[in-house]
Parts: structure tokens; sequence; C-alpha cells
């Protein structure tokens, strides 16, 4: 008598999702076994904090409000500093994948295409939640303290991860269009750099001239700043929680598709 064998069949969502854990797994380990990644991740943050601390602090304080210390000023720069140079991580290590060969190999197996991005996408997330803790424990024992409730650190955390998940889906697509790991670091300062310094992370925007102080205060990551910054303080957040809101969502809505469309295509040839 014939015994017939049937396999239910998994829809495809859920085998997606089957496939981005295992690559999430997959870049979560390398946070533990790079060392290199794994310093960067502990002493990069903590380096900006001290050394803009010290060098900026006596010049900077006078042109803060009364009772802000220029360190409880700094801390929402540096995080958000932080978490827009860590997601160069995730294009880097896109790249490596491509360039490699891994994703040729993953092409053989019946897997799904875009897990890998999100692998490296939710890993670092990961990654830049230590940072972030990192520096708000160094923080403390150098003296930042902050008037912040309960639910003021939860509004801080969920505008701090949906810009970190912003920024890297566009980091990922700095990783699918370049074509050396040394292109993507340059094209992730040539983003980065001028969007992180030319903001409100380090000074007051009254300083500035009009020229610049008109991008800055339109820019998104002055709006994560300072919606992370009033929140820190304890002061009122005005427009930029949800214009920290919408920036985040706009660069997920395009940055995410863009950069699935532009991995399929590249792995595809």
């Amino acid at each position: 008598m014939a015994v017939e064998l049937v396999f239910e069949k998994k829809p495809k969502i859920v085998l997606q999702l089957n496939d981005s854990l295992l690559m999430i797994k997959r870049s979560s380990r390398h946070i533990i076994r790079n060392t290199d990644q794994l310093l960067g991740t502990f002493f990069q943050p903590i380096m900006f904090l001290v050394l803009f601390a010290a060098v900026f602090g006596g010049a900077i304080s006078k042109a803060l409000p009364t009772g802000v210390s220029y360190l409880d000023f700094l801390m929402a720069g540096i995080i958000v500093q932080t978490v827009a140079f860590g997601s160069t991580t995730t294009a880097i290590a896109v790249s490596n994948d491509l360039k490699k060969g891994i994703v040729d190999r993953f092409r053989s197996l019946p897997m799904s295409n875009i897990a890998v991005l999100n692998g490296h996408v939710v890993s670092d997330l990961f990654r830049n939640t230590i940072s972030t803790v990192v520096m708000l424990l160094a923080g403390l024992v150098i003296g930042f303290r902050s008037s912040a409730s309960f639910t003021d650190w939860l509004m801080i955390a969920g505008i701090l991860l949906l810009f970190t998940f912003a920024f890297s889906w566009l980091a990922a697509i700095v990783g699918v269009i370049a074509k050396s790991v040394e292109a993507v670091q340059w094209l992730s300062f040539v983003i980065v750099f001028p969007l992180t310094f030319a903001s409100t992370a380090f000074v007051p925007s009254e300083g500035m001239s009009p020229v610049l102080k008109a991008f800055a205060v339109n820019q998104p990551i002055t709006q994560v700043i300072e919606a992370v910054r009033a929140l820190i303080l304890s002061m009122p957040i005005g427009n930029h929680g949800w214009m920290a809101v919408v920036w985040s969502l706009g660069i997920i809505v395009v940055a995410m598709p863009v950069a699935s469309w532009l991995f399929r295509r590249k792995t595809s040839n």
C-alpha cells in the first residue's frame, strides 16, 4: 500500500520572515565576532562625547538657556550623530556581501533575496542601541543629568529607533550602488557629515549665518536632535516631535523600496 506524503506549503510571507530572521542572526553575530566593530561601538561615541564637551563646552555654554549645561545640551546631538555615522556599517556590510560573493551563494538557495538587506538593517538597530546606552552611561559618569520622565525616555527610544531604521535603509542604497568598500566610506561621509555638522547638534542655530541657519533648521537630523533634546531637558517639544517622525517615515517610504529594487537588480545580473 503506497503511502502518500503531503507537505504543507508555508505562505510566502512566512518564508520571507524566516529568511530575514536567519539573516538578522547572522549579521548580529558579526557585532560580537568582529573586534574592530565592537571597539568602535563602545569607544567612538565616548570619544566624541568627551572631546566635544571639553573643547566646545566653555565657549558655547554662554549661548545656552539659563540652567542648561553644555554637556546636557550636547548629549542629544552626539547620540543622533553616532546613530547617523553608525548606519554606514550597514552600507559597508552590504557592499562586502556583494563584493565577496556571499550573495551569489545565497541565490543558489531557496531564500528571499531581500532578507540580506533586512538582516543588516535590523542588526544596525542593535548596534546603535548598544552605542547609545554606552554613551549615556559615559555621560552620567562625566556629569550628564536629565530630568526626563520614563514616558519621555520611551518617546526618545521610539524616535531614535525610527530614525536609525530610516538611515540604515538609506545607507543600504549606498552599499548597493558603491563599487567598492572605499567608495562606501567616502559616499557615506559626503552624505552624513554635512547633515550632522550643519545642524544644531553642537551649537544653537541662533549664531549661524542666515543661509546656514535656513538649511540647518529645515533638515531631518536637526528635527530629530531637537525632539530628543527637548525630551531629555524636559522642555517644550513643539513641532520637532512630529517633524522627526514625518522625516523618518518619509525616508523609509522612499529608501526601502529603492534599496530593495537596486539590490534585486544588481543580484539578478
